[in-house]
């Protein structure tokens, strides 16, 4: 039998948990349920609550839509999604994170109390991703998205700046950040930033490194859509090379795994923990 462990710390983050528990509660009524986007980066938990009857819609189905029940899963809308859902008389399930609500509100506080009409809202983040989306909505879309430094270039280093990050960025990728922006504004520039990452996510880079330390060979669980299982996976890999991600069960059996080594089987905070249960079993089928 291989040595096979699941990481206890890994798996859905509580604002994960909160959106898929209102799902289930809505979809065991039996009405007709629909959810703007993915309800998590997880396709493995999309198919699962599709099975329950959640029907998952696009933004552009969502403006079409009238007189329905929508779910907003945990990434945060903008302002617009609640005019559409008025004007459509649609009732929302707001299942939004309370860290992203939280970062929504402060983000359009910063908007709306701007020191001087010229000052740039700079935001940390993965330009496209759903949450982003819904924080550059707080500021009329105005607001500038960097994914690294190699962006810099859109904003203007003579220009006062607030700066923001996305919720699940990288600690490490916000901080370095920062300091290339001290070292490269003008002097005059009123420079402020705000350490907005969520704890839940950030907090798993020391456990995954413990975790990665622990064990010979890493299986990391992750949807392909994942933000979070990006930033987590590549950690992972850096502290032990011999890792490798799937995304389903049946995917292990495309790797070529020893498994007289120690197994650690761990995930992002947008897996399900019976999705890294169901990898755990499919390894010891395939050791027999």
């Amino acid at each position: 039998m291989p040595n096979i462990e699941i990481d206890r710390k890994s798996g859905f983050c509580f604002g994960v948990v909160i959106a898929i528990t209102k799902a289930e509660e809505e979809l065991v009524k039996g009405e007709k349920l629909y959810c703007l986007g993915d309800i998590v980066h997880n396709e493995q938990e999309v198919n699962h609550l599709t099975r329950m009857g959640l029907i998952t819609i696009n933004h552009a189905e969502f403006r079409e839509l009238h007189n329905a029940k929508v779910l907003l899963r945990a990434h945060g809308e903008p302002p617009r999604t609640y005019e559409t859902a008025r004007e459509n008389n649609l009732t929302l399930i707001d299942a939004s994170c309370p860290v992203v609500l939280k970062l929504q509100t402060r983000i359009k506080n910063a908007y709306q109390t701007l020191p001087t009409s010229d000052t740039q809202i700079v935001i940390y983040g993965h330009i496209g991703h759903a949450e982003v989306n819904g924080l550059v909505g707080q500021t009329d879309n105005k607001a500038i998205v960097i994914e690294s430094e190699a962006d810099l270039y859109k904003v203007d280093l003579s220009k006062n700046i607030r700066l923001f990050s996305q919720t699940t960025k990288s600690l490490d990728g916000f901080n370095h950040l920062v300091t290339t922006l001290q070292k490269n504004i003008d002097k005059q520039v009123d420079f402020k930033y705000y350490d907005t990452i969520c704890r839940q996510v950030s907090n798993r880079i020391p456990n995954i490194t413990t975790f990665a330390q622990q064990n010979d060979i890493i299986v990391f669980v992750s949807g392909k859509k994942s933000s979070n299982g990006k930033v987590l996976y590549e950690h992972c890999k850096n502290i032990n090379p011999n890792t490798y991600m799937v995304s389903e069960a049946d995917e292990v059996k495309l790797l070529n795994i020893d498994m007289t080594k120690k197994i650690g089987i761990c995930g992002a905070t947008s897996t399900p923990r019976w999705l890294m249960e169901e990898v755990a079993t499919k390894l010891k089928e395939l050791s027999k």
